[in-house]
């Protein structure tokens, strides 16, 4: 079997091949030494330099000085990121298998009769193909539109040296594209990373704050404790005092009670005799026990506990006025601070003398 007639096939084939042959940056045919990325992509070793160049425009090797540790620069087919040694592009693997391929291609692309309809011809006269380029109304014409159509007046040039300039100047224009897109993906990287480190700065600026808040609320319930522990110690001794008196007018008033049904018994007693026995005694006791009745008393208010109470107005308002400040707002604080601490002070002072 021919392995090159069954390498090169016919027909649409042979245009699909041509199309897997083209580079992405000239957008010619390969042009040897091809050079293979990590990715698998292709590129003529010129156009990958010049990308890698333009990628990296402070980087130069191969005796031109300045050379750094290496560069990268991104696969103008996938994105993806090609990471340089100091050898740069020429550190790149050649892919011989498709330089072969090219070889394998041309020659058979030689050996075959040109096809008509190959080669563009021109509108004015089917018969003549386009061989060259009009620079004054900048299009690809034919020899005898100079000589006899509508190109007499102009100025033309062979077609293969604008051909060449043009693809020149595209393949610059995009290299520089490519070159923008890498700045740009930089620039998408760089701001990729500030939303990763904005956001965690605000998740550790959002826990110091919670812990600050938590400080504050541990603080208050402590406060608030002991607030009511006191009132609740005010509150026993008050009632203490209460029921202590509840007590002793009880027991006065289970005397008094006894007394009377004893008076009474003895008011039903028929003979005098026997009443006169013990109504002395009797009538002394309730005397006594009259007098006995001046027991301890609570005073008038005694059960209100207005004292308690706390006015918590300027704290409050302090902790609505809690806000993100500067370093100079803080300092003004403290300085605040420390002013009503002396005015305080002087006022005890004073209040000494």
């Amino acid at each position: 079997m021919d392995y090159k007639s069954s390498l090169i096939p016919d027909g649409n084939a042979m245009e699909n091949l041509e199309k897997q042959l083209i580079c992405p940056i000239c957008l010619e045919m390969f042009t040897k030494p091809v050079v293979i990325l990590p990715c698998q992509h292709n590129l003529c070793r010129k156009c990958a330099n010049d990308i890698f160049q333009a990628a990296n425009p402070y980087w130069t090797n191969r005796s031109g000085s300045v050379s750094m540790s290496g560069g990268r620069f991104r696969c103008p087919s996938c994105r993806h990121e090609v990471i340089m040694d100091r050898h740069g592009v020429y550190g790149l693997q050649r892919n011989l298998l498709v330089e072969n391929i090219i070889d394998i291609y041309k020659q058979e692309c030689s050996s075959r009769p040109l096809q008509k309809g190959s080669h563009p011809m021109c509108k004015e006269h089917e018969d003549e193909k386009i061989n060259i380029y009009c620079l004054t109304c900048e299009v690809p014409t034919c020899s005898l539109c100079k000589v006899f159509g509508a190109h007499q007046a102009c100025e033309v040039a062979p077609l293969q040296n604008i051909f060449q300039g043009q693809k020149t100047e595209l393949s610059n224009c995009i290299s520089m594209l490519v070159a923008g897109n890498d700045r740009v993906q930089t620039i998408i990287s760089q701001l990729e990373d500030s939303c990763r480190v904005t956001k965690e700065n605000s998740h550790q600026v959002k826990e110091e704050l919670s812990q600050k808040f938590d400080a504050l609320y541990a603080i208050l319930d402590e406060k608030k404790s002991e607030l009511l522990q006191r009132i609740t110690q005010e509150q026993e001794e008050k009632l203490g005092f209460i029921e202590a008196l509840i007590l002793q007018y009880r027991e006065q008033l289970e005397k008094s009670t006894k007394l009377v049904e004893t008076a009474i018994q003895s008011l039903d007693e028929p003979g005098g005799a026997t009443f006169l026995l013990s109504a002395k005694q009797l009538i002394k006791s309730i005397v006594e026990a009259s007098k006995g009745c001046q027991l301890g008393k609570t005073e008038q208010g005694f059960e209100n506990m207005d004292y308690f109470t706390l006015d918590l107005g300027h704290i409050a308002e302090a902790l609505r006025a809690i806000d993100f400040g500067t370093d100079e707002d803080e300092e003004e604080f403290i300085e605040d601070e420390e002013d009503q601490e002396e005015g305080v002070s002087t006022e005890e002072k004073e209040g000494h003398q």
